[in-house]
């Protein structure tokens, strides 16, 4: 048995040896074409060649099609192998490797080739490291501005549990939107997300906003797990709290019968009435759809929030 099935039956016990968990069938409003454009090679090439892992590949995203076709692909920094075990990602779990000290400048090679204007870098947890893998995270970031003079940086991070420093680490390095998701409601969290809790990552976000109130904070929900719509809404009220400024909302999609079954399929009325509601609660930015993902358009995203951001501050000196 390999080690991510291992992990699998670890963090699903009660599905052992059962296999009644199948992947249901997707409804019309989110099923994608199968990538087939040049632009989509050209890029997965440039990938390859620097020997980088994409969070759109380990993680089966729907979107890599659409994404990779724009020169637009989402960095997974510190390897392939998670130290947890969510019930909900398709990143394998186990040992990671040590980290690649050539990472960053290759990174930066990729970027520079790419010719992005706005990069995603996210990462797998890293608890084997005594800082999560802060250091490595501003690394990147410096490279990146090293060698793609103008390219602004989003990062996606995990908690950075118990580690003393990490957040600010990260945070002196200026990221332009620092994000981390919190996944799910707080009900959920012992069983999609049991390797985190859901406190500290809210608290993780205040404390970015805190060190840099200038940095764009940003968090993601995933929802069709079985949460509760006034759940949702409370999550929304707490992420409001933590000042935090973009919210992503996304159907779960579940990527084998190991994992977290799909309680239902929200509908796109749904989502629209999820960004109503976000809008209503004082978010910057809001996006909600069954295909809306972290780093989803997170391009054209990124200069909608900054307008966002500069009509709230010239509304609030005309008054």
């Amino acid at each position: 048995m390999t080690t991510t099935a291992k992990a699998a039956e670890l963090r699903h016990p009660e599905k052992r040896n059962r296999p009644d968990n199948p992947i249901q069938r997707k409804p019309a409003w989110i099923r994608v074409k199968a990538p087939t454009s040049p632009v989509y090679r050209e890029t997965r090439d440039i990938v390859r060649e620097n020997g980088l892992h994409t969070v759109c590949e380990e993680a089966g995203c729907p979107n890599i099609g659409e994404c990779w076709a724009r020169r637009h692909a989402t960095f997974m920094v510190m390897g392939d192998t998670c130290t947890r075990a969510c019930a909900f990602c398709n990143v394998a779990t186990g040992t990671p490797m040590p980290l690649d000290p050539m990472e960053p400048v290759n990174i930066g090679t990729a970027v520079a080739k790419l010719g992005l204007e706005h990069v995603v870098v996210t990462s797998v947890d890293r608890d084997d490291l005594i800082d999560g893998g802060a250091a490595h995270f501003a690394a990147v970031i410096h490279r990146i501005r090293e060698f793609a003079h103008g390219t602004t940086v989003e990062i996606l991070t995990p908690d950075f549990k118990d580690k003393a420093g990490a957040i600010e680490v990260v945070s002196a390095a200026k990221p332009d939107v620092f994000n981390h998701n919190l996944e799910t409601v707080p009900r959920l969290y012992p069983t999609i997300r049991p390797g985190a809790r859901y406190f500290t990552s809210l608290e993780l976000l205040h404390r970015a906003k805190r060190l840099d109130p200038n940095v764009f904070t940003k968090s993601g929900l995933m929802v069709g797990l079985g949460e509760s719509r006034e759940e949702v809404h409370q999550v929304m009220d707490d992420l409001r709290a933590a000042d935090v400024d973009f919210l992503t909302i996304g159907q779960y999609l579940q990527p084998t019968p190991k994992h977290a079954a799909i309680d239902r399929f929200i509908t796109p009325d749904e989502f629209d009435a999820y960004a109503t509601a976000a809008r209503g609660k004082g978010f910057l930015m809001v996006s909600a759809s069954p295909l809306t993902r972290s780093s989803y358009h997170a391009d054209s995203d990124f200069a909608r929030l900054r307008d966002a951001r500069a009509a709230k501050l010239h509304n609030a000196d005309t008054r």
